[in-house]
């Protein structure tokens, strides 16, 4: 559908403007919405040719469709812009000194100098800002418009991508979760023509980006982004009609990129002809002829305006200027990748029943969800299917859809979407119906979830839940050990319980903290090992291992289903005097438990399901090495799985597993 049936007055080639019933106040405001980035970006070129600034990415002549869409939402709804977006954070009145800062990396800015341009938030201005891989932030906004509807707030969210974010898978994921769940939501597509060099011809085949919502079964628009007034009204309707009617909504704005990707990439590779082509509809000079037509404006109070804004710009860049090159120390860097947890210990009770470890976390999870009244859990046939291990079973029924929601299969953007709805308050729970799935929602795990507190202060209160392991013949799709790669990002916390009594512990502690938890599951023990757990809801501290048995001979340091395998092998080897230590936490690692046990034994074995290389126990040898070698007796030695993929035929899985080979191993340590 097009909203447009008068563009262009085709006689002068230049935008159509129709006011309707906008009154003079609302018609100025527009204008000088308009003029100020203009004139911000028109400084901050010259800052960039200065060297006063390090990277530039220009919105000139797409200002109408950001201040436009800003102008349709109210404050109190969230808007996630782009990099071209800068009348998002002007019309929503940041004040000016605060982004020039942040645009020179200083102190007061959004990010204490850790990260650069719009890649921030505030709470304060209900901005949520882009990370460089673009789709997440469709997600993200779709988390956002699930957290409107279950608060019912009528609140509309809006997100923007360029033409180019729409070739990523998160597209798809965003469009099609958005409107399965009928999500208020604004899809802004600003299409410039190229997403930095590539033209829209080799980025998609079809007429408009517009014509993909009929696959969605969302509506669908095309608005001339370069006009202002239609880009108001129109959005303004919509959005009005949205907060009544929830739902989601695209909206293609056809307008041109005047200047380079960034500033350092030039525009050698657009013809010529479309500039002197789009010049013509440049939104504001084209708007201040309509305005000053219709008596509304004047040259001379044009002139003043520009001047004031000029003044302006110059005294709070001045402001900015004179702070201070941003100063941290090591210890406030490492405090800031994570949000304080101090949340209250709940002690377990006397009352205990013997349960199975996937009991433990299925009632784990139901007395969180009873405590925390607004958490919500997503994930692949979880509903009423009660997910493929049987883990939430009856939860809807306790809970009911809003609460328990089943997902298409899109990891990627359930993931964004959790984030966004921890952005508006809600904890979010995911299931990844296995682990291994996990790699299709790596990148907002890793870069959006990790770095979130970081860089600009927002918690990621999201636990995702990992069914992961071997032994259990799923084959090399279903059954990996993939600890290792979040052990390696800093921002994650990552947690394999090996016990009922830890995993509900654990658990629990994992949903309360605020930061982004990845808690490990592994199949093969959710219905072999029993334990007597508390009735009641407890709570585990996270980043404190278990020393399941003392010895003076050596330390056995392992997590998970190896845990068993090595308190098996001392069933067998009674003569074995060892101290057992349990991890089950990974990140944050408990070193003192670990360096307290080898240097009392001397010698140290880390047994792990997991492949070697690059694995956790790596890095613990590693410490081991830096911090205990002067009591070793002897070398570090790690057992693991062999290298290679875990096959599917059971005795090949066998040989995979370092179960047979870990006693070989031990015995040689002992005898070292």
């Amino acid at each position: 559908m097009n909203f447009s049936s008068k563009l262009y007055n085709a006689e002068n080639n230049v935008l159509y403007f129709e006011k309707g019933n906008l009154d003079k106040q609302i018609l100025l405001g527009l204008y000088q919405k308009m003029v100020l980035p203009r004139i911000i970006e028109e400084k901050m070129l010259k800052l960039l040719r200065q060297g006063k600034i390090s990277k530039w990415f220009s919105g000139i002549g797409q200002e109408a469709i950001a201040v436009g869409v800003t102008c349709a939402l109210s404050k109190q709804e969230y808007i996630l812009p782009m990099h071209r977006n800068l009348g998002v954070f002007t019309s929503r009145d940041i004040p000016l000194a605060k982004l020039f800062s942040q645009w020179q990396g200083k102190q007061n800015g959004f990010t204490k100098g850790r990260d650069r341009s719009f890649h921030f938030g505030t709470q304060a201005y209900k901005i949520i800002g882009m990370i460089s891989h673009l789709g997440p932030q469709l997600g993200v906004g779709s988390g956002i418009a699930l957290a409107n509807k279950l608060k019912k707030n009528k609140h509309v969210c809006a997100v923007f991508s360029g033409e180019g974010g729409t070739s990523e898978g998160d597209f798809h994921e965003a469009l099609n979760i958005a409107s399965v769940w009928e999500l208020p939501i604004l899809f802004c597509i600003e299409n410039n023509g190229y997403g930095l060099s590539t033209p829209t011809s080799e980025q998609y085949n079809c007429n408009n980006i517009a014509d993909r919502g009929i696959g969605y079964g969302m509506e669908s628009y095309i608005i001339e982004g370069n006009n202002i007034l239609e880009v108001y009204q129109k959005t303004s309707q919509i959005a009005q009609s949205i907060r009544e009617n929830p739902r989601p909504v695209l909206l293609e704005f056809k307008t041109f990129r005047m200047r380079g990707h960034e500033e350092a990439s030039g525009t050698k590779y657009v013809p010529e002809i479309l500039f002197t082509e789009w010049q013509k509809k440049d939104p504001i000079e084209n708007y201040k002829n309509y305005l000053v037509e219709e008596g509304i404006w004047d040259e001379e109070e044009d002139k003043k305006l520009k001047e004031k804004l000029k003044e302006k710009i110059q005294e709070n860049l001045n402001i900015a200027f004179k702070e201070e090159t941003v100063t941290s120390t090591i210890k406030n860097e490492i405090e800031d990748v994570y949000k304080n947890d101090d949340v209250r210990a709940v002690t377990a009770s006397s009352k205990t029943k013997n349960i199975r470890l996937i009991d433990a976390i299925s009632n784990g999870l139901k007395q969180a969800m009873e405590r925390h009244e607004k958490m919500v859990i997503m994930g692949q046939d979880i509903a009423e299917y009660g997910g493929v291990f049987k883990i939430t079973e009856g939860f809807v029924k306790l809970f009911g859809k809003e609460r328990i929601r089943n997902t298409p299969i899109c990891e990627s953007i359930i993931v964004s979407a959790a984030y966004g709805l921890s952005v508006s308050g809600i904890k979010a729970i995911v299931e990844m119906q296995f682990a291994d799935f996990v790699s299709s929602g790596f990148n907002p795990i890793v870069n959006l979830l990790a770095k979130s507190h970081y860089r600009w202060g927002q918690e990621a209160d999201v636990v995702i839940r990992m069914p992961c392991g071997a032994g259990v013949a799923a084959g090399p799709f279903h059954s990996q050990s993939n600890e290792a790669w979040f052990t390696k990002t800093p921002g994650l916390k990552v947690i394999y319980p090996a016990f009922p009594y830890d995993a509900k512990g654990l658990l629990t502690t994992a949903i309360n903290d605020p930061n982004p938890v990845l808690f490990f599951e592994h199949k093969g023990l959710y219905r072999t090992i029993y334990q007597d757990v508390p009735e009641d809801y407890y709570t585990l501290p996270l980043g404190k291992a278990n020393l399941l048995q003392k010895g003076n001979d050596i330390t056995i340091i392992t997590f998970g289903m190896a845990v068993h395998w090595a308190l098996k092998t001392l069933e067998e080897e009674t003569t074995i005097s060892a101290d057992v230590i349990d991890l089950r936490s990974l990140a944050p690692l408990d070193k003192d438990t670990i360096f307290t046990s080898v240097k009392k034994t001397g010698k140290a074995i880390i047994l792990q399901e997991d492949t070697l290389f690059g694995s956790i126990s790596s890095d613990i040898s590693a410490l081991l090495m830096e911090n205990c070698f002067e009591y070793l007796d002897a070398p570090v030695r790690r057992v693991a799985s062999i290298e290679t993929p875990i096959p599917f035929a059971k005795n090949l899985e066998e040989q995979f597993l370092p179960v047979a080979r870990f006693k070989q191993e031990l015995q040689e340590l002992l005898s070292y």
